[in-house]
């Protein structure tokens, strides 16, 4: 009763003019005509380079920022300037459509996704021999039994037996979810609303400025990361990424600008919020809580210990980092499977209630209706039978519920099969959240079957199952909520769904074997892992205490850090629920207790970095908020790009043992 009514059922067709002849005439290529051998050249080259660019992140900081706008940007300039340049040779090509551009940016998403679900900065290198070390041999629950390291074959073997189940488990349900819930997808709307702009006279001409002003960033970031490579020496407290900026005090306690492009970059790609929030986080642990903390050294844990050793400083930083992240991880997967249970039974109510109408349309409504019943045809034309998806899921949960416990032993079948079986309710879960959101929760989900396998088994191997869960479970749902992500683009752009569907398999094969192989090249270059080298890989050794601490409990914690650690886990569910109860002119200014944990374990240095970002983007907005606008994600991802490229010859050098011929080294003056 007193609903509103957002649609109209029936239409008086007498009011509906030709005001939507334009896409209506519109030609549509068939879905195989959207695929084509060139997209899939681009998207390998681009899946490269991005997956390179995550590891590198991953292996870090462990902020992975969006790099849609990067990815569908250069699949448009290489696709154009290649049909560009043949054309000017005489040959005939087939024109650039806004459907392949879908197709490519569709497969690079799912290419370099892998290289973040995989968890080769996580779960899959928490396993290795160098983070058991790390924790110590005699640390409990610490087993040497529990040790898988890294090896190609098996990590592409992992990959391809867990990455594809995510993308049947949902694909029913793609009606439900883009149609009838009308489900909004930011990201996905966003990255549509970029191509279709691309393929308009003035979007072509927008897109070809902004390509100039990303591989005029690319350019300067690559050059600056070599030639600071020239002046980094040998180990890791030479270069300009040990430039103590802030004077020898504050260098010490990692407060320091390092002149990373790939940060600035990031800075410039992500909220104000979530760069401030890193910041503080930065400042509350490396100002505060730290110095605090050592000034205790000698009574809340023994003094002289190894700075990786859990017993003293090195505990604190780990376990009240793990308290904030799963404070907020927790508030925020109770609060969207609130809000999704709320909506889905809003939309059931509505549904039963709403009357039949005619309504009487103009102009602009009648071209708006036109061109999502086009798009609507468009998107149920090609259709992914449910026989299909459902028998694709039920064939490779079968392959891989015997296939992963070859892999992993202590990771039983019958765990594996009831992870298959209640994996697309939590999937639904995710996705429908990441369409209300855009805040995917895989990490989260991943981290809750992590600790209930490894409960489940126990000491005996329950380091080693949690983890290999962890995986499960985090691949399944991310790339489940991509693929639908993917379908809103899609549907966006006109383009098919079964188009999306196999470029999601393309692109998501693509990964099973360059994410791992571009991991490979870290692997084998630089000591990943190392808490004194470039690649730290920090949420290893988290993910290791996750597992541990899921089978030991908290009994071997230093003095006070449990009490510390109840208390930031509080502070973070308190934050979070102040973020969502006061007002937005207050909450936009509430920090993000996921964004802050980061820098408790890593450092501030990298905190330091996006916020010069943030404040270079701030100036930007405030001179010329449309410029910003149109330039910021391109300068951003040419900083970023730029730097990643320089790891290919830096990975070369260092495989060949040629380090760099100067130390650029600083330290207090002498006195005489």
């Amino acid at each position: 009763m007193g609903t509103e009514i957002s649609e109209p059922l029936i239409i008086d067709k007498e009011n509906i003019d030709d005001g939507g002849a334009g896409i209506e005439s519109e030609q549509v290529p068939e879905w195989k005509d959207q695929i084509t051998i060139r997209g899939l050249v681009v998207s390998a080259l681009l899946g490269t380079l991005f997956c390179i660019i995550t590891h590198k992140l991953n292996l870090t900081v462990g902020i992975i920022p969006s790099l849609n706008v990067g990815a569908g940007l250069l699949g448009f300039f290489f696709v154009k300037s290649w049909t560009g340049f043949l054309t000017k040779l005489g040959f005939h090509v087939t024109p650039f459509t806004k459907q392949e551009n879908t197709v490519i940016q569709t497969c690079v998403v799912a290419c370099y996704g892998l290289a973040f679900s995989g968890g080769f900065g996580s779960y899959m290198i928490a396993m290795d021999e160098r983070t058991y070390q790390l924790i110590g041999a005699d640390y409990p629950g610490n087993r040497a039994e529990d040790i898988k390291n890294p090896g190609l074959w098996w990590m592409t073997g992992f990959l391809f037996v867990v990455s594809f189940l995510g993308l049947f488990s949902l694909t029913p349900l793609r009606k439900v979810m883009i149609l009838d819930y009308k489900l909004t997808y930011p990201s996905g709307t966003a990255t549509a609303m970029l191509i279709n702009s691309f393929h308009t006279h003035s979007g072509a001409e927008l897109a070809g400025k902004q390509v100039k002003c990303l591989g005029k960033y690319l350019s300067i970031s690559f050059v600056w990361s070599c030639f600071k490579w020239f002046f980094s020496g040998i180990g890791d407290s030479c270069g300009f990424d040990n430039f103590p900026s802030f004077g020898l005090l504050l260098f010490k306690n990692t407060f320091y600008f390092d002149f990373s492009p790939t940060y600035v970059g990031c800075g410039l790609i992500c909220p104000h919020i979530v760069n401030c929030s890193v910041l503080l986080g930065a400042i509350i642990s490396w100002g505060f809580l730290w110095p605090f903390i050592s000034a205790h050294a000698g009574d809340w844990y023994p003094s002289g210990l190894e700075s990786n050793n859990f017993k003293g400083l090195y505990g604190y930083k780990v376990f009240i980092a793990i308290a904030l992240i799963l404070g907020d991880g927790l508030y925020n997967l109770i609060k969207i499977i609130y809000i999704t249970a709320k909506e889905m039974c809003n939309k059931s109510t509505q549904q039963s209630k709403l009357p039949i109408v005619n309504v009487v349309l103009d102009n602009e409504s009648s071209k708006g209706l036109i061109e999502q019943r086009k798009r609507d045809d468009i998107f149920l034309k090609d259709r992914i039978p449910t026989w299909f998806a459902a028998s694709g899921y039920v064939a490779l949960a079968a392959i891989s519920t015997a296939a992963i416990p070859i892999i992993f032993p202590p990771l039983k079948w019958y765990l594996v099969l009831v992870s298959y079986i209640i994996a697309p309710a939590l999937a639904f879960c995710n996705s429908y959240g990441t369409g209300l959101t855009d805040w995917s929760l895989s990490s989260t989900y991943g981290k809750i079957g992590l600790f209930i396998i490894a409960s489940l088994v126990g000491s005996d191997g329950g380091v080693m199952a949690g983890l290999a869960a962890c995986g499960v479970m985090m691949s399944i749902v991310s790339t489940a909520a991509d693929l639908m992500q993917d379908f809103k683009t899609g549907y966006l752009t006109l383009s098919s769904a079964k188009s999306m569907f196999v470029s999601q398999l393309l692109g998501t094969a693509m990964g099973c074997v360059i994410a791992p192989l571009t991991f490979w090249m870290f692997w084998t270059a630089f000591e990943v892992g190392s808490p004194d080298g470039p690649y730290k890989a920090p949420y290893a050794v988290i993910f290791r205490e996750m597992a541990i601490l899921g089978i030991e409990g908290f009994s071997e914690l230093p003095k006070h850090c449990l009490a510390l650690c109840a208390g930031f886990f509080v502070g973070a569910l308190i934050v979070n629920l102040l973020r969502d109860v006061t007002p937005k002119k207050i909450s936009q200014f509430i920090p993000i207790p996921m964004a802050m944990a980061v820098p408790f374990y890593i450092g501030a240095y990298f905190a330091i970095d996006m916020f010069v970002g943030t404040v270079i983007l701030y100036i930007w907005e405030r001179i010329n908020e449309k410029d910003a606008e149109d330039y910021a994600g391109a300068v951003a991802s040419g900083l970023i790009c730029g730097d990643g490229i320089w790891t290919i010859p830096s990975a070369i050098l260092s495989i060949m043992r040629i380090n760099p011929p100067i130390c650029m080294y600083f330290g207090p003056s002498l006195s005489s």
